[in-house]
């Protein structure tokens, strides 16, 4: 066991980062958290933009190193926070997506019904608590705001939270779309508290403005790519599928922990009371479902052989998106050229032709306001501080359908 923990990382994006304590350094180094460096950050996205391989541990390492620079910032301005408080906080942010299944959102209800990544987390923080005596009490009543310093919650989860500002930049350094590049280092100085509220000082109005312009671009140009949608969707199907069969009592390949997930329909309940299944949950990673899909390719399924063979050599589905709903009318047409095409019935040619929607919110004031402390000691929402006209209009949500379907079926 190595006596000195106090280790720094070498980060791509902010140099080297400090294990700021023994703790810390003993989590890091837990199968649980070692699991999030087989899972990558943006799922399918490397198959449009070839670099974002990057993984949940790169960004759950720059995302406590960036609350060490916000409670440094506060502590500085007077924000009474205790060491207890910070090494709590810092936990908290380091932990937020260990319950992250593998693929990251796109799996997050196809492997298990119900259960958000957020409810896994505290599953599993919940465990880690008990196997360290109760050292992460605090950091669990912050992850889950329930402690009386409401800005330590903020800084972990809310729309100017240490998780957003690194993984903007992070995924714009990965993806190379410039556009995600924000002023992470700006805004954490310009952090302050009022009111027991995390608030931002009024000369970083305009980092603000651009770190909410960044996340809607970063959303249509990355996040919601059509053909990101189109590679997740695909891979959602294949589960789909997958489940369908072992439910019929088809004996599918899958490593172990997958195997349980595909023949069973797991909901939070499931998670409580069965100690087995968090542990299983915690084996799964991106490596389970790859080498499932490897060999589903060859399988004597036509249909789970065809979706996987598409994945493998990116043969991905042709989309078509949209301010309005999809016609049932185009779908239905696009759905009767695939039955005659691939020889199968309506309920399989569902797994080729679909529709689905998305939505974009930059900035949403009614969960959580980023207020700016105005020079005289107002508080203002930056939507009605900001002189950009256009910040209104990120504030409203905005709406895609989309509609995937073979190639071949164009006409």
């Amino acid at each position: 066991m190595p006596t000195n923990k106090r280790k720094i990382i070498n980060d791509p994006i902010y140099g080297f980062v400090t294990i700021p304590s023994e703790l810390i350094y003993d989590l890091i180094n837990h199968p649980y958290f070692q699991r999030l460096r087989r899972i990558k950050q943006l799922g399918l996205t490397n198959l449009v933009y070839p670099g974002a391989l990057h993984t949940r541990f790169h960004h759950a390492i720059g995302a406590m190193h960036l609350m060490q620079e916000a409670i440094l910032t506060l502590k500085q301005k007077e924000v009474p926070i205790s060491a207890e408080e910070e090494e709590a906080a810092l936990i908290a942010i380091l932990l937020h997506d260990v319950g992250h299944g593998p693929f990251s959102h796109a799996l997050e209800h196809s492997i298990v019904k119900g259960v958000s990544h957020e409810t896994i987390s505290t599953l599993l923080m919940n465990r880690l608590n008990k196997e360290f005596n109760g050292k992460l009490t605090l950091a669990i009543k912050i992850f889950n705001n329930k402690y009386k310093k409401k800005f330590l919650h903020q800084l972990v989860s809310s729309q100017l939270d240490m998780d957003r500002l690194d993984y903007l930049k992070r995924d714009s350094f990965f993806t190379g779309v410039s556009e995600g590049v924000i002023s992470s280092e700006r805004i954490i100085k310009m952090l302050n508290v009022s009111n027991n509220q995390l608030v931002v000082d009024q000369k970083a109005i305009y980092s603000i403005e651009k770190f909410l312009i960044a996340r809607r671009l970063m959303y249509w140009q990355v996040y919601l790519h059509k053909t990101v949608l189109s590679a997740e969707t695909l891979l959602v199907n294949i589960l789909k599928r997958a489940k369908e069969m072992s439910a019929a009592g088809k004996d599918l390949f899958a490593t172990p922990a997958l195997a349980v997930f595909l023949k069973h329909n797991y909901r939070q309940a499931d998670f409580e009371k069965e100690k087995g299944l968090l542990d299983l949950f915690s084996k799964l990673d991106d490596y389970d479902v790859v080498a499932s899909i490897k060999v589903w390719s060859e399988c004597d399924d036509k249909i789970l052989s065809r979706l996987c063979d598409n994945l493998l050599n990116r043969k991905l589905f042709k989309v078509e998106i949209q301010n309005t709903p999809i016609a049932p009318s185009h779908k239905n047409k696009l759905l009767q050229r695939t039955i005659k095409e691939y020889g199968i019935n309506r309920h399989e040619a569902q797994y080729f032709v679909f529709t689905d929607l998305v939505n974009n919110s930059a900035y949403n004031a009614n969960s959580f306001n980023i207020n700016i402390l105005m020079n005289n000691g107002q508080l203002l929402d930056v939507a009605e501080a900001s002189d950009l006209l256009n910040l209104q209009s990120l504030s409203k949500t905005v709406t895609k359908y989309f509609i995937c379907y073979p190639k071949e079926m164009i006409d």
